[in-house]
C-alpha cells in the first residue's frame, strides 16, 4: 500500500491544511461526501445482497400469458407417458421388494438399482405433466426415454429372447414417438 495514504505525520511533498509543502499532520482521506438532499435514504441492505448484490426490481409486472389447451396428440402422448412412468414406479417397488426378501450379491448396488428406477418413473411423471401443458422442457426428455425404452425392447426381444417383455416396450415407444411427431403436436410447441 501507498506509504503517503497509511502514514501519520509530515509527509514531504504534499501541501497540508496550512497550504505548505511538508505540514501535513495527519493521514491523507479523500473528500467528504455527503448524501444528496431530498433523497430519502436507503434501507439497511441484508448481507447476502452486500456480498453477492441484489436482484433487480422489475419495471412492470409480467402479463399473465393465456394457457393453450394441448391438442389431443399431445394429451394422448402424456397419458402413455403418465402409464410408463406409473410402470416404471411399480418396477422399482417390484425391484425393491426383491431386494428386501432375498439375498443379493451387493445390496449398496441393488438399492441404487431402486433409486435409479425411482428417479426415472419421477422424471417421466413430470415429463407426462410438462407434456399436458405444453411446456418445452419436457419433449427432449420423452423423447430420449423413448430411445433408451426402444434400445432397451430391441435387446429384450432378439438378445434376450423375451418377446412378451420386448414388443410391449417397443409398441409403447413406437407410439409415444409418434404421437409427439404429429403435426399438431409439433405446431403445438411452435406457437410457444
Amino acid at each position: 500500500m501507498d506509504a503517503r495514504l497509511t502514514t501519520v505525520g509530515v509527509v514531504p511533498r504534499e501541501e497540508g491544511p496550512g497550504g505548505t509543502a511538508g505540514q501535513r499532520a495527519g493521514p491523507r482521506n479523500l473528500a467528504v461526501v455527503n448524501e444528496p438532499t431530498g433523497v430519502p435514504p436507503l434501507p439497511p441492505r441484508r448481507g447476502l445482497d452486500r456480498l453477492l448484490g441484489a436482484a433487480a426490481e422489475t419495471s412492470t409486472p409480467r402479463a399473465r400469458r393465456p394457457r393453450e389447451e394441448a391438442p389431443p396428440a399431445l394429451r394422448r402422448a402424456a397419458i402413455v407417458v403418465g402409464i410408463e412412468a406409473a410402470a416404471v414406479a411399480v418396477g422399482a417397488l417390484a425391484w425393491l421388494w426383491l431386494t428386501v426378501t432375498s439375498t443379493p450379491d451387493s445390496l449398496a448396488r441393488a438399492l441404487a438399482e431402486v433409486v435409479i428406477l425411482a428417479l426415472v418413473a419421477a422424471g417421466l411423471g413430470a415429463a407426462a405433466i410438462g407434456l399436458s401443458r405444453v411446456a418445452s422442457w419436457a419433449r427432449g426428455p420423452v423423447i430420449a426415454a423413448q430411445i433408451f425404452f426402444g434400445l432397451s425392447g430391441f435387446v429384450a426381444v432378439f438378445e434376450a429372447g423375451r418377446p412378451l417383455i420386448g414388443v410391449p416396450v417397443l409398441l409403447v415407444a413406437a407410439v409415444v414417438l409418434y404421437l409427439l411427431a404429429t403435426p399438431e403436436a409439433r405446431l403445438a410447441y411452435l406457437r410457444r
